[in-house]
């Protein structure tokens, strides 16, 4: 057996552009490392929709000739990375996670690809989601659900939609890579991998060249390894300085009473806990605050995203496909045949008066802070009964559909060390929507305070 060549960017984006400058490792060197990890690790793993190994040699060695050249594009030149299968890429076709044919409904390559590319980020490949994107868990039968790599002997829940995405990073298959979140998908599954992921506002990045799950909460993020790594995507993509962390003594952050604490798993209270006592300790305020609105979203979501997909996929294409769907996830949308307009509209004009409340609560606080989830990844078989699986949909997505209801921009962060470590837990934090900065500053904070967890053992894949 071949031995698996190290992860290129194991210490992180800023480290590999270091040694990228001084000539101690190339862009191509990356690539060709993550092709050979994929082509050892994905077999099993299945986070790969798409491996574009030809495409990806042939950026790297251009990235390369541009640096020795004297052009530098920036932190994320020579980085490799994947992207959800959701997006167009030149040259290949979009499937968002079905067996439909929805290209024409995602069109060309978006300005959020291109500005990867701008950016010096070499695509390896597309990675899977859930179909249509409607889909917490990350279980998804039309193209198959991804194995997280904490466990290599039982398959548990690697979140969704975002799935593949989560995986190939967590595998060390990709520098990092980019998702979508539209009631969580970036933050659920970085959460139930144990990585490090970014909400963004809706509008921050446009969407073109997206599959349209829902226009009113579709948005972009990458899931990475690091707050440190995610600081270096979010100056890479916008053009500002890399965030520094913000000082923890004096920091107010609300707790959320109540609801975002329901139904926790023992070792998610158990590390969260340990999490607030140690900024408590490093001179954080916690604030407990109430926030009763966020039960709300079991009303909206319900109503918004059914009526949203089934509009962009049209009626006569959604009949005429529904049996090659997946059954929950056909079941979720065919409510959007029968929504009224008035349900609708209520739905969509409440959520402008939730953000305007949300943002009174926020009032005095840098941000709220709770689980990301509220349980562990479970084996997948747990969901093979229809109520069991929509039993952990709802819980899931309990805490993150909150923030994209009240428009915030947040962060999750891996905490599953601060207990047992088994299993991955992590640590939600929102913030007021076009803070992403703020948020990040806070998530670099918490992350020197709690450490960086140890990656998942692989050698069960091989």
């Amino acid at each position: 057996m071949t031995a698996l060549p190290p992860d290129p960017l194991a210490r992180g984006i800023a480290a590999y552009g270091r040694d990228l400058r001084a000539g101690k490792t190339t862009a191509e060197a990356a690539t060709q490392a993550y092709l050979t990890r994929i082509k050892a690790l994905d077999p099993k793993l299945g986070a790969f929709q798409l491996v574009m190994g030809k495409q990806a040699l042939t950026a790297a060695k251009a990235v390369d000739k541009l640096l020795a050249a004297g052009t530098d594009l920036g932190p994320l030149m020579g980085v490799p990375v994947a992207v959800k299968d959701l997006f167009a890429i030149e040259g290949t076709k979009a499937h968002a996670g079905t067996k439909l044919d929805v290209a024409d409904l995602i069109g060309e390559e978006g300005s959020f690809v291109k500005m990867l590319r701008k950016a010096g980020c070499i695509i390896l490949g597309k990675t899977k989601t859930v179909e249509f994107a409607l889909g917490a868990t990350g279980v998804s039968t039309p193209r198959g659900t991804p194995w997280n790599p904490w466990d290599a002997k039982v398959a548990r829940l690697p979140g969704g939609s975002s799935s593949g995405s989560a995986v190939a990073t967590a595998a060390g298959l990709c520098g990092f890579a980019i998702g979508s979140d539209t009631g969580g998908s970036v933050r659920i599954p970085a959460a139930l991998c144990g990585l490090f992921g970014l909400k963004t506002t809706v509008g921050l990045w446009a969407t073109d060249g997206v599959f349209p799950l829902s226009p009113t909460f579709d948005t972009i993020g990458p899931l990475t390894r690091s707050a440190s790594d995610a600081a270096q995507v979010f100056a890479g993509l916008t053009g500002r300085p890399v965030v520094k962390p913000a000082p923890l003594d004096g920091l107010r952050l609300g707790r959320p009473v109540g609801y975002f604490f329901d139904n926790l798993d023992k070792e998610v209270a158990k590390a969260t806990e340990k999490a607030l006592e140690k900024l408590a300790k490093a001179g954080a305020s916690i604030v407990d605050i109430e926030v009763p609105e966020a039960a709300e979203r079991a009303k909206i979501f319900p109503v918004v995203l059914p009526v949203e997909l089934v509009a962009a996929l049209g009626r006569k294409r959604f009949k005429a496909g529904r049996r090659k769907m997946d059954k929950v996830v056909g079941g979720r949308a065919e409510s959007g045949l029968t929504v009224g307009a008035p349900e609708y509209l209520h739905a969509i004009w409440r959520t402008r008066d939730l953000e305007k409340i949300a943002e009174q609560r926020m009032a005095g606080l840098d941000g709220w802070i709770m689980p990301t989830s509220p349980i562990l990844p479970v084996p997948v078989a747990d969901l093979e009964d229809p109520e069991e699986g929509g039993k952990y949909a709802r819980l899931v997505t309990q805490n993150t559909q909150p923030g994209n209801l009240f428009r915030q921009s947040g962060t999750t962060t891996p905490i599953q060390h601060l207990g047992t470590g088994a299993l991955p837990v992590g640590l939600q934090l929102l913030c007021p929507g076009f803070a992403e900065e703020q948020a990040l500053a806070i998530a670099l904070a918490l992350e020197e305070l709690f450490g960086t967890p140890p990656a998942p053992n692989l050698k069960g894949f091989m």
